[in-house]
C-alpha cells in the first residue's frame, strides 16, 4: 500500500509538471514574438527616425529599443531556463514510475555493462545487462559513479566495515528524496545532457600545463608592448608624434601570432570540457550549501565540499569565466580587435594554469566523494520506491551476535523473512521465508519444470548481492553472515572456443570447490542449478552424490536444485542437508503454481505432463 500511494503521489507530481510546462511553453512562444516584434519594429522606428529627427534622437531611440530587446532575452531565457528544469523535473518523475513498475523501455539504458562469465556470480544472478538489477538500481549521472555501483554489486570479497559505512548512508539518503532528485537535476538540466565525460579527462588535463614562468615571461613583453602601442596611438592623436604606431602595432600581431602556438592546445581541450565544468559547478554548488545537520554520515562524506575558503563552485565558476573568454577565438573578427589592444590569450592562458594548479589537487577528492555520493544515492532511491525494502544485518560468522539462534544455540549463518526477486513485478511476486542453520549447510531443493527453483537460487543471490553493496533486501528482514558468493547457474557451451556444456559445466564446479577450500578466506555462499544437467541419468546421480558429499561441512553453505529425486535421500545420511521443494497442480486442464517453498522433498514431477499438453506422445 505505501508502495502504491508512492506511485500515485509521483503522478501527481507528474500531471502537475506537465500542465506547468504547457503554460511556460506557450509563454516561452509569446515573449519569442515580443522578441521579433521588438527587433523588427524597433528598425523600423528608429529608420524612421533617423530620417525625420536627425542623428541625435536616431542614437536616443537606438538605445531604448537596445535596453527592451536586452529585458525581452533576459526574460525568454529565464522562461526557457524554467521550462527546461520542469522538463527535467518531469521526465526524473516518469522515470521513477517506470522503476517502480519495471517498465523497461522507459528506465535509462545509460551505461551498458556485459556481464563476465568467469565472475564468480554476476553472470548468474542478472547484475549487469539490459534487463539487470544495475539498470534498474542506476540513478548515476557521472560514468564513475555507474562502475561504482558496479563495483559494489560484483564485488567477490565483501568489507563488513564498508558495508556498515554504506549502510549508515543509505538510511540517511532515503528520506532525502528531493537531495537526491536535485542532485539528478543540477548535473543533467545544467548542461543540457544526461551523461556526463569520463573524469579521468578532466583530471588529466588539470594536471597537463604549460609553463606559467614562459607565458609570464610574453605576458609581460606583450603587455609592455601593449601599453607603448596605445601610448603611441595616444601621442600621435595629441599630435606630439608622428604615427609610430603604425609600424609598432603590425610588428606586435605578427610577433603575437608566432608565440601565441603555445596557447592553442590548452583553450581547446577547455573548450571541449566546458559543458562538463558547468556540469561540477552546479552539483557541487548544491552540496556546499545543504544543510548536514541531521545527517552526520552525510556531513563527512562531503566534507571536502565544506573545506572553508575553498569552495568547489568557486574554483570552477572562475574556470568557467577564464573558458568563456577563451571562447571569443571563434570570433575571428572580435578575438583581432582585442589582440590588437592587450595579449588576451597569453593572458588568459596563465590564468588557465592558475587556476588548475589549484584544483588539481583537491578536484580528485571531489569527484570521488560525488561519484560515491551517487553511487549511495542509487541504493537509497531503490528502497525509496519500495518502501517494503529493509537494510539487512551482517555479521561476521563466529563473533558474538544478537540475531536469531538455532535449536542448538548456535546462531543461524542465515534467515530471510518474505524474501522476493527485485526484479520481478509485485503482482507476479511470490515471496518465501528460507534460512539455513550453519556452515556445511546444504539446502537441497526440488521440484517440477517452471515452479521455480532456478527463481529462487537468484532471489538468495541477488539479494545477497544487494545487502554486501550496501543497499536494502527485497525481504521484511534478513540476517545474513559474511560469504563470498559463488553461482552455477548460467552455464553455456561455446562452439568457438570448442568447450561442450558439460565440460563447462565440470570447469564451473570445480572453480567452486577450490573457492569453497581457499584458506583463510570468507565462507563461501553458493548456488548451484541442476547439477550435472549436461550428462546421462546414471553418472549424473553418481557425480552429483560424490559432489554435493565433498561440500557438506566444509567452510560454506548453499543452495542446490535438482530434478533428481534420487538425490533427497542424502538428507538421510547427513543431518547438515536439509530437502525443500517447488509444488506444481493441475487445474481446469492446466498447470498451476504457487511458487510457495515447501520443506520436505518434492512429491510429484510434470516433465510428461507439459510434454502431453503440448501434444507431444508420451
Amino acid at each position: 500500500m505505501k508502495k502504491q500511494v508512492r506511485r500515485q503521489a509521483l503522478e501527481r507530481q507528474v500531471e502537475r509538471l506537465r500542465r506547468r510546462s504547457v503554460e511556460l511553453n506557450q509563454q516561452s512562444g509569446r515573449l519569442s514574438w515580443l522578441r521579433a516584434a521588438i527587433f523588427f519594429g524597433g528598425l523600423v522606428i528608429i529608420g524612421a527616425i533617423l530620417y525625420f529627427f536627425g542623428i541625435w534622437p536616431f542614437w536616443f531611440s537606438l538605445a531604448i529599443f537596445t535596453i527592451l530587446f536586452g529585458v525581452a532575452i533576459f526574460y525568454h531565457r529565464r522562461v526557457e531556463e524554467r521550462l527546461l528544469r520542469h522538463q527535467g523535473w518531469q521526465q526524473l518523475k516518469l522515470t521513477q514510475i517506470a522503476r517502480m513498475q519495471l517498465d523497461w523501455s522507459q528506465i535509462p539504458a545509460l551505461s551498458r555493462y556485459e556481464p563476465d562469465p568467469e565472475h564468480p556470480f554476476e553472470a548468474d544472478l542478472d547484475l549487469l545487462g539490459a534487463r539487470s538489477l544495475h539498470r534498474l538500481v542506476d540513478t548515476a549521472v557521472s560514468r564513475e559513479g555507474s562502475q561504482l555501483l558496479v563495483e559494489w554489486l560484483t564485488a567477490p570479497v565483501p568489507d563488513l566495515a564498508q558495508i556498515t559505512r554504506r549502510q549508515q548512508l543509505v538510511r540517511e539518503l532515503i528520506p532525502l528524496s528531493l537531495f537526491r532528485h536535485k542532485l539528478i537535476l543540477n548535473a543533467t538540466v545544467s548542461a543540457g545532457t544526461r551523461k556526463i565525460w569520463d573524469a579521468t579527462r578532466l583530471l588529466t588535463w588539470l594536471e597537463r600545463r604549460s609553463s606559467n614562468r614562459v607565458l609570464g615571461f610574453w605576458l609581460v613583453v606583450f603587455g609592455l608592448w601593449a601599453v607603448l602601442n596605445l601610448a603611441l596611438i595616444g601621442l600621435n592623436r595629441a599630435g606630439l608624434l608622428p604615427p609610430i604606431w603604425q609600424f609598432s602595432l603590425p610588428f606586435y600581431l605578427v610577433a603575437f601570432l608566432a608565440v601565441s602556438r603555445i596557447t592553442g592546445s590548452t583553450f581547446e581541450d577547455a573548450l571541449e570540457l566546458q559543458t562538463a565544468i558547468q556540469q561540477l559547478a552546479a552539483v557541487f554548488q548544491q552540496l556546499e550549501s545543504f544543510s548536514y545537520r541531521h545527517s552526520p554520515h552525510l556531513r563527512t562524506l562531503c566534507a571536502p565540499f565544506l573545506e572553508p575558503g575553498q569552495s568547489p563552485s568557486q574554483h570552477l565558476n572562475r574556470l568557467k569565466l577564464v573558458v568563456a573568454a577563451t571562447g571569443l577565438r571563434s570570433n575571428p573578427y572580435l578575438w583581432f580587435i582585442l589582440h590588437a589592444l592587450i595579449p588576451w590569450d597569453i593572458y588568459f592562458a596563465y590564468r588557465l594554469n592558475q587556476l588548475k594548479a589549484g584544483m588539481v589537487d583537491r578536484a580528485p577528492r571531489w569527484l570521488e566523494s560525488w561519484f560515491e555520493l551517487e553511487a549511495l544515492s542509487a541504493l537509497a532511491n531503490l528502497a525509496y520506491l519500495n518502501p517494503a525494502y529493509h537494510l539487512p544485518t551482517i555479521f561476521e560468522i563466529g563473533a558474538k551476535q544478537t540475531c536469531s539462534q538455532n535449536d542448538k544455540g548456535r546462531q543461524l549463518v542465515f534467515q530471510s523473512r518474505a524474501l522476493g526477486h527485485p526484479l520481478l513485478p509485485d503482482r507476479q511476486k511470490v515471496c518465501n521465508d528460507f534460512s539455513l542453520a550453519e556452515l556445511g549447510e546444504i539446502a537441497l531443493i526440488t521440484g517440477s519444470n517452471m515452479a521455480g527453483k532456478s527463481t529462487f537460487l537468484r532471489t538468495v543471490g541477488v539479494n545477497l548481492a544487494l545487502a554486501f553493496a550496501g543497499g536494502p533486501v527485497n525481504a521484511e528482514s534478513l540476517q545474513t553472515g559474511l560469504f563470498r558468493l559463488f553461482s552455477c547457474i548460467k552455464v553455456s557451451d561455446s562452439v568457438t572456443d570448442g568447450t561442450s556444456y558439460f565440460y563447462a559445466e565440470v570447469k564451473r564446479l570445480k572453480a567452486l570447490l577450490l573457492a569453497l577450500e581457499e584458506a583463510g578466506a570468507l565462507p563461501l555462499f553458493f548456488l548451484i542449478d541442476e547439477i550435472f544437467r549436461g550428462t546421462n541419468n546414471r553418472e549424473r546421480m553418481i557425480g552429483s552424490q560424490a559432489y554435493v558429499h565433498a561440500l557438506v561441512e566444509k567452510n560454506g553453505a548453499g543452495l542446490i536444485s535438482t530434478h533428481d529425486l534420487e538425490l533427497t535421500k542424502l538428507a538421510d545420511q547427513t543431518p547438515r542437508i536439509k530437502n525443500y521443494h517447488f509444488r506444481d497442480d493441475i487445474r481446469n486442464g492446466e498447470m498451476v503454481f504457487d511458487y510457495t517453498l515447501h520443506a520436505g522433498p518434492c512429491p510429484t514431477t510434470n516433465a510428461l505432463k507439459i510434454m502431453q499438453q503440448a501434444g507431444l506422445p508420451v
